[in-house]
């Protein structure tokens, strides 16, 4: 996705969460080998976001968009997250993807995604 579009695509995602309870801890935590769009807290569950813009059709859902290949990055940086941010090391810990197909378009959001 290009980069004003998914910035937005980001933005909007933040939004949606909050308005369902989420609470941001972190936005694009990099560190080699990876990225992690949003980190937030839900209910005391440490949740790692993938933001997807579906502007190819080329997947049936969501979830299929984010490799096996892309999964593995994300655990390695969460991984790294939880090294950092010692306080949540102990925290129960999920990966959600939300994916909107049209920014105009309510986003589909996956909880616990993969493991």
């Amino acid at each position: 996705m290009g980069a004003k579009r998914g910035d937005e695509a980001e933005a909007l995602a933040e939004a949606y969460l909050c308005q369902q309870g989420l609470t941001v801890l972190t936005r694009n935590f990099r560190v080699r080998g990876g990225e992690i769009d949003l980190v937030m807290d839900h209910q005391g569950t440490t949740v790692f976001v993938e933001v997807r813009l579906r502007a190819n059709r080329r997947f049936a859902s969501p979830l299929e968009s984010v490799t096996a290949s892309k999964q593995q990055k994300l655990q390695h940086a969460a991984q790294h997250y939880l090294a950092q941010f010692t306080q949540r090391q102990h925290t129960p810990c999920r990966f959600d993807v939300i994916a909107f197909a049209d920014l105009a378009q309510q986003p589909e959001w996956l909880q616990a995604a993969f493991n």
